[in-house]
């Protein structure tokens, strides 16, 4: 989801948001905001759900367009690493940003810090070196042997396997 709102300044809010009230503010100047897609328009909250599904339409059962739920976003949280399939804090993206719960107060944050990693964070960045990728795991997991975590299908994701704001897809 390229968006010129989606940027480091968003991405920075999201992480500083328990701490500031500025950066409250900013995150939701930004989620509030309109943009304007194949002739309607939309909240980038909205595009950032939508975004944030299509990322797992496939274990969700999302159809083009359907929006994250908390449920969905709760589901999926824990199968995203950056870099490689670890649960430690530097590998597993939940830990790693501080979302020890994901519920109806945190999903929209967790899902737009995903989504303004892969566009302008560090993940963004070092998507072309080939380091610091988001990779995503099989369902649950947490219930799994630790050899079947060694063995599970890992898949990464860029902002490229997004949507771009020409159409939807």
């Amino acid at each position: 989801m390229a968006h010129p709102l989606i940027d480091k300044r968003f991405y920075e809010a999201i992480l500083h948001f328990e701490e500031s009230e500025e950066a409250q503010e900013t995150y939701y100047a930004v989620m509030a905001s309109s943009v304007e897609r194949n002739g309607r328009t939309y909240s980038v909250r909205d595009q950032i759900l939508r975004a944030y599904a299509m990322l797992f339409c496939d274990d969700i059962g999302a159809v083009a367009g359907q929006m994250a739920t908390v449920e969905d976003v709760e589901a999926t949280a824990d199968r995203l690493y950056v870099g490689q399939m670890a649960f430690d804090p530097k590998h597993w993206y939940r830990m790693q940003h501080h979302f020890p719960v994901i519920d109806e107060d945190n999903y929209e944050r967790f899902a737009a810090l995903v989504i303004a990693d892969l566009n302008a964070g560090p993940l963004h960045d070092s998507a072309a070196d080939g380091e610091g990728m988001l990779l995503v795991g099989e369902l649950n997991p947490l219930a799994m042997s630790a050899e079947e975590r060694q063995h599970q299908k890992l898949r990464t994701v860029s902002a490229r396997a997004l949507p771009s704001e020409g159409g939807e897809r």
